[in-house]
């Protein structure tokens, strides 16, 4: 299984202290009890308890659905919950099937009280390859969507899915799906094989009329941990997520990745001469952006070699994260089928801080665009021990690029081979940054005395020569890297004005 397959398929706010049936965990009696974000916390509590136990997978015919025949199962969208009532949300359920075997529960929760949605086959249209006879009462839902008025106020668009192990993703206004996000990443990367928890049990508080804000709680369970997650979501320009976790360890977690974000990276100018395609680029995201205490504003073109790779960048306090997408002309691909330019950037935002830690990036090989073969999360330094327990907090942002406004940002990065075919040529392009509000640079003034600094850990910086930018208004840095005898080498670039330091630093891993 691939991990874009994985994806398809599958209380505190600070940093603290570092089963179940068959069928997902529920409350018993519940329309008796009143709902808080404590009672999935408990529910988590009890289930780490005990052993994990797999839940049971979807049943015939389900089960054995071919890709047609799952893509003809449509919600009917009359049936929406709280479809009419202008509560400023709406919520489509999924079915299970095909590549998503495992059924969740879905509840909603009015005026406190958590009510179970009952499926039945009445709320779908199951289209001409597949007849089904009335069924009721079963555990068939495999997740659900979020729909809201945010592309026009007369319209409720989808912005938001949680559908296939603990993946959810999301969309700003005029954006289409692309990075995904996780709850949990465990073991992301290591030689004994990924773990891949799942959510679940949901809870989705109905809204108040008109209202913008909703709030999504979720059960997560796997081998090695437990843990109740909330979301307060707000759609918009940007659609914010403010996500509270905690977890209980069943036992010893020692590469544990919290906020994790998931993407594709297929190629761009520095893979293009391996990739036989019509397009210029093929990705979701094309940079790792972090921005760190210590560090400062650092981004990372991402890549896809010949092999896997994996890179940390530490820093005493991790201010942010995210996977972006910097390339947002048509022109940039040349896809007018995925329209790549309108993929989300996602940011992690850690609230009240998380303290040291690192940033980590996988980065799979991968020959096709449908296989999510990049991974980023924050890894604490510390291990999560068995029968211990986690809590964190982080805002979690869909839509366009962050960065300091005040610096020069990196736009794009290209390469190839030099003319004499010895040497590889890099070209680094930077936007100018936002002096103030009132105006912004040109690149003929900006240009003075700026200073290129490029470095390599192996192999030999040549010919470096930094220029204004002017059809685009910015700043162009060229270097050349002899890698006779070299398999890998860091490349770091920034540019100076003095010993002042005017653009975030890119940095990238070269590999034979």
């Amino acid at each position: 299984m691939n991990r874009r397959e994985a994806l398809l398929t599958a209380g505190g706010a600070v940093l603290g202290i570092l089963g179940p049936s068959s069928k997902a965990p529920t409350l018993a009696s519940q329309s008796e009890h009143e709902f808080s974000r404590g009672t999935v916390v408990q529910l988590a509590k009890n289930i780490a308890a005990r052993p994990f136990k797999a839940p049971q997978e979807v049943p015939r015919p389900f089960g054995k659905l071919g890709y047609d025949e799952y893509r003809d199962i449509k919600f009917k969208r009359d049936r929406a919950l709280w479809a009419g009532e202008d509560r400023g949300f709406a919520i489509e359920l999924l079915h299970s099937g095909f590549i998503y075997k495992t059924p969740v529960q879905v509840h909603t929760v009015v005026e406190g009280k958590p009510k179970p949605v009952r499926y039945s086959s009445e709320l779908f249209d199951f289209g001409p390859n597949l007849n089904v006879s009335p069924i009721e009462g079963e555990q068939l839902l495999s997740g659900f969507r979020l729909l809201a008025p945010i592309n026009s106020i007369s319209h409720y668009d989808e912005f938001a899915v949680f559908q296939g192990a603990s993946y959810f993703r999301a969309v700003g206004a005029g954006q289409i799906y692309g990075a995904s996000a996780r709850g949990l990443a465990v073991d992301t990367g290591e030689p004994k094989g990924e773990e891949f928890p799942l959510f679940r049990s949901f809870w989705i508080e109905k809204p108040e009329g008109k209202s913008k804000t909703i709030f999504v709680h979720a059960l997560l369970d796997s081998v090695s941990v437990a843990g109740a997650f909330t979301f307060r979501i707000r759609p918009g320009a940007v659609t914010e997520m403010d996500v509270q976790a905690t977890l209980f360890a069943r036992s010893d977690l020692d590469h544990l990745g919290l906020a994790p974000l998931t993407s594709m990276y297929l190629f761009d100018s520095l893979e293009r001469s391996r990739f036989d395609d019509y397009r210029a680029a093929v990705h979701d995201s094309d940079t790792l952006a972090v921005h760190g205490k210590d560090s400062g504003w650092l981004v990372r073109p991402l890549a896809n070699s010949k092999r896997l790779e994996v890179s940390s960048f530490s820093d005493s306090s991790i201010k942010g994260f995210g996977l972006e997408q910097r390339a947002r002309r048509l022109s940039d691909y040349h896809d007018l089928e995925a329209r790549y330019e309108l993929r989300p950037s996602t940011w992690v935002e850690p609230r009240l801080g998380w303290g040291e830690g690192n940033v980590e990036l996988i980065e799979i090989p991968s020959d096709r665009e449908f296989n999510d073969n990049i991974v980023a999360f924050w890894r604490p330094p510390k291990r999560l021990a068995a029968g211990e327990e986690l809590s964190y907090a982080y805002w979690l942002h869909w839509g366009q690029p962050v960065g300091e406004r005040q610096l020069a940002w990196v736009t794009h990065t290209r390469g190839g081979l030099t003319l004499d075919q010895t040497r590889r040529h890099f070209v680094v392009d930077f936007s100018l940054p936002d002096l103030d509000s009132s105006r912004e640079p040109k690149a003929s003034s900006f240009g003075e005395a700026i200073v290129p600094r490029v470095s390599a850990s192996k192999g030999t910086i040549k010919n470096v020569v930094g220029q204004i930018h002017t059809v685009e208004d910015g700043y162009r840095v060229t270097f050349e890297l002899d890698v006779s005898g070299v398999d890998v080498s860091e490349l770091r670039l920034r540019l100076t004005r003095g010993e002042e330091t005017v653009s975030e630093t890119w940095v990238y891993r070269w590999t034979a």
